[in-house]
């Protein structure tokens, strides 16, 4: 045993610094993709677990030395996969911190700091984005749980309003729920209501305008075709096109038929922060409840998300639990995080949310979102003069979907698109994601990174220009 050694927290923690200011440091420069196979990494890692105990820094280090060869350098700024953000300077070291206060943030007794500085952190996000200051709010891992936490608010609304109470009888007997959702509804969506017990049954699908949003009139139609308890899920951001739904429409026509809005705002609604593309999310201060990522835009580490809601009562009736053996905070007192999400013992991710809003500020959030959209615009304008190249989405915001059809007629086997890709990401350079879209083969860049740059983005373009030459 080593746990009682003298010095081993200090000398882990040392060398945990060490190797993580070097990682940091070097992300500007290393390769993008992982380097190491699945084989080397568990060759690395694997073996028997040893009988005796390991120096805790001696662990460290080992760890280090076998898993950053099979490192994605997610934190690049060159990274343009799947939506995901880096770290900001002061999220990350909050983070660290959190890790090493080690507070239970479920509730205020567990660690004060935790439950006010998460207070604290939500009201600004609500702010930020322009969310009603009234709505109540969690810290979830991730959009999944926010729609978990906020749709479960929802069906339990809209089924009180025909007599059927969840949290006593559940949904055993209930009547149907209907979740009107786009035909381009993201995964968790599903997710979400299987979780619930709703089921995708649940789901009718809303058509959507060829660029991707929800188109009002198949909207009205839907709503105009059943009086059952209706959930109406608007789309800020599609995850190819970046497209967003006309959410002030949609709360028109739903709330006027009694359906409860719920705004799917994953990284599209922090556009709102941004005074210039604002009015491209107008309505949605309307909605009952939202769900976005703070690991996305926000350039906050994993994992961390936020479910909001329009009605509090309802929020914390869907989530909430006490029991004799915990200490609750008074009603009127500090306020216990595990009322407003699904999670009971939970880490505290709020520290690192305060740390980025507080680091950044109002206008620094603005312009994080801004200099992402014009890093976008600039991948499209510069692929789009290249021949054979064809830009698939009007660039509203950070997403850029593009397609080869040069390539592809010229290779004749369909598979041009993918060779492109596997040589943008095998070339260490930079890093971007295939998809499909109307049944084409496609390629998706992201921009969220705080640290990407116009030199970024042109010594990527190179990069893409390189592998569509070597695949005609």
């Amino acid at each position: 045993m080593t746990d009682g050694k003298p010095g081993q927290a200090a000398a882990a923690l040392a060398a945990a610094h060490e190797r993580a200011a070097a990682y940091v440091a070097g992300l500007g420069e290393r390769p993008v993709g992982p380097r190491a196979t699945v084989d080397e990494l568990r060759a690395a890692l694997g073996g028997p677990l040893p009988d005796g105990g390991t120096d805790a820094a001696e662990v460290v280090r080992a760890l280090a030395d076998a898993v950053e060869p099979g490192l994605s350098a997610t934190g690049s700024p060159r990274y343009f996969g799947f939506v995901i953000g880096g770290a900001l300077p002061a999220a990350l070291g909050a983070d660290w911190l959190a890790s090493t206060w080690d507070q239970n943030a479920g509730l205020y007794v567990g660690g004060p700091p935790a439950a006010v500085a998460e207070e604290v952190a939500g009201r600004w996000t609500l702010d930020v984005l322009g969310l009603p200051a009234t709505a109540s709010f969690g810290f979830v891992t991730g959009c999944q749980m926010a729609h978990v936490t906020a749709l479960a608010a929802a069906r339990n609304d809209v089924l009180a309003r025909v007599g059927w109470d969840v949290e006593r009888r559940g949904l055993v007997g209930a009547p149907r729920v209907r979740v009107l959702a786009s035909d381009l509804r993201h995964v968790t969506v599903d997710r979400a209501l299987r979780l619930l017990g709703l089921g995708t049954d649940a789901v009718v699908p809303v058509a959507s305008d060829p660029a991707g949003r929800m188109r009002v009139d198949a909207l009205d139609q839907a709503l105009r075709a059943s009086d059952e308890p209706t959930v109406v899920i608007a789309q800020v951001g599609e995850v190819n096109t970046g497209s967003i739904d006309p959410v002030d429409a949609i709360c028109d026509l739903a709330q006027a038929a009694g359906a409860w809005v719920h705004v799917d705002g994953a990284f599209g609604l922090w556009a709102a922060a941004s005074p210039t593309l604002r009015p491209l999310v107008a309505g949605v201060e309307r909605a009952d409840s939202w769900a976005t990522d703070f690991h996305k835009w926000l350039n906050v580490p994993y994992d961390s998300g936020f479910a909001a809601c329009a009605h509090p009562e309802r929020h914390r009736a869907a989530m909430g639990t006490h029991a004799d053996y915990l200490v609750h905070a008074a009603p009127d007192g500090p306020r216990d995080q595990m009322d407003w999400n699904p999670e009971f013992s939970r880490r505290a991710r709020g520290f690192a949310v305060y740390a980025a809003l507080r680091s950044l500020g109002r206008e620094g959030v603005a312009d994080l979102v801004d200099r992402c959209c014009a890093h976008a615009r600039r991948f499209a304008e510069r692929l789009g003069e290249m021949g054979g190249v064809e830009i698939l989405n009007d660039v509203v915001l950070d997403q850029v979907l593009v397609a080869f059809p040069g390539a592809e007629a010229s290779a004749g086997d369909g598979q041009a698109t993918t060779r492109i890709i596997d040589a943008i990401q095998g070339s260490g350079e930079c890093w971007m994601s295939g998809t499909a879209w109307q049944g084409r083969p496609a390629m998706r860049i992201s921009v969220v990174n705080w640290q990407t740059s116009t030199a970024d983005v042109d010594r990527s373009v190179r990069v893409i220009e390189a592998a569509i030459a070597a695949a005609t």
